[in-house]
């Protein structure tokens, strides 16, 4: 930055420094004005002749010298002498050449493909830096952490799960009151597995457990340990419990810990064996909490059956949570929540709409409320009615 910018004064002063060049005229114009008695005064600066006229204000041109001539006063006596003036009128003078133009031009020329080569070398070690960085980065973890003050999520938005939240519930208690428990010798369950099909409200549970105790809560899925390159997945999980035990209290959420906890020795590869690695990794660090650190791990998963046993014993993922598909009393509660903030018609009867889904998950439930929603807002209604409702379960069961 600092070539560059030295460069630019060079230029700079190239242009400002240079002054500007009074108006030229032929040789012959010059004698023209002599003998005609205009000209007051003349300075010769090497080939350069610079003429002052008589007037007021008085204006100034300039003269190139013929090469062939060597005396400009002799010309200047004839000239005069022929238009019957006195050449004594006249001021000659002369100055010495001037350097200055020709120095910066010098130093230019010589410093600036300097600045330009010593600029571009800068640069490439300054994106050489950046790649090693960028290299570095990758044993970093990509774990998100959510403040629970700034986004909080409670139990209260979490409906059709009512078991679930009263088995996490002593998590929260864990969290917010961890002496109560050590007081009586009890340990604190360092994981809790959340299984149930796809859109029960696994990711959901999780926040909101840490909105209830008040904790940073870390996310981050099971695919984005493990990388082509060996060693970055278990690196990425130092990474994690590094940042966990600088915020404890905390929760770190692993979804789809299927992808990074399938039994070990089950394929053969590099890629397998990486996996694996990663695994020891987790293990290992759920093994090494300190007392007192407060760290609970929740995983989430739908396929608990291809986990690797040393993940399910006790000590390390203490509680199974089974997250199943709302029953009807569950499917009202959802939509309960659901329509929070929706301007329905008086016709709309929820526990209707709760008797006609079932098998319905709690993702479903909540699409089959922005599709009514779309509709209403296809058909310019104001408010969301029966018949959007009806026909947004027909999209969500058959389709379009």
């Amino acid at each position: 930055m600092l070539m560059l910018l030295l460069g630019t004064v060079l230029l700079l002063g190239s242009v400002l420094l240079s002054p500007t060049p009074a108006p030229s005229k032929e040789y012959s114009a010059f004698l023209s004005d002599v003998k005609s008695g205009r000209v007051d005064a003349v300075v010769q600066q090497d080939q350069t002749l610079t003429i002052t006229l008589k007037g007021s204000p008085p204006e100034n041109y300039q003269v190139q010298v013929p090469t062939q001539l060597t005396d400009v006063y002799n010309d200047l006596l004839t000239a005069a002498s022929a238009g019957g003036q006195s050449a004594e009128s006249i001021t000659f003078g002369a100055k010495a050449p001037d350097d200055s133009g020709q120095l910066f031009s010098l130093l230019i020329s010589a410093f600036l493909p300097v600045l330009l080569i010593g600029g571009l070398f800068i640069f490439m070690m300054r994106s050489a830096q950046g790649q090693n960085n960028q290299a570095m980065s990758f044993g970093k973890s990509k774990a998100k952490m959510f403040v629970a003050n700034k986004t909080p999520v409670t139990f209260a938005e979490v409906a059709g799960v009512e078991e679930a939240k009263a088995e996490l519930a002593e998590v929260v208690e864990f969290l917010k009151f961890p002496e109560r428990f050590e007081a009586l010798g009890a340990k604190i369950p360092k994981g809790v597995l959340l299984i149930g099909s796809p859109g029960t409200g696994k990711t959901l549970l999780a926040r909101a457990v840490a909105g209830e105790a008040g904790v940073p809560f870390f996310s981050i899925s099971g695919s984005e340990f493990v990388e082509m390159f060996v060693g970055v997945g278990a690196s990425r999980v130092r990474d994690l419990f590094d940042q966990a035990k600088r915020n404890s209290p905390c929760i770190v959420f692993i979804d789809e810990i299927d992808a990074v906890g399938r039994q070990r020795g089950a394929g053969l590869g590099g890629s397998h064996d990486e996996r694996e690695q990663t695994l020891n990794q987790i293990l290992v660090e759920m093994d090494g909490f300190e007392t007192g650190t407060n760290i609970i791990i929740i995983a989430a998963t739908n396929r608990p059956d291809v986990l690797d046993p040393a993940l399910l014993r006790p000590g390390r993922f203490d509680r199974q949570v089974i997250l199943d598909r709302p029953d009807l009393k569950g499917r009202l509660a959802i939509l309960k929540v659901h329509v929070k903030g929706k301007p329905l018609d008086k016709t709309v009867n929820l526990e209707e709409i709760a008797r006609r889904s079932p098998g319905f998950s709690g993702a479903d439930l909540a699409n089959l409320m922005n599709e009514a929603a779309i509709l209403a807002a296809r058909r310019s209604k104001r408010v969301v009615g029966m018949d959007e409702f009806a026909e947004a379960l027909d999209r969500v069961m058959a389709g379009p």
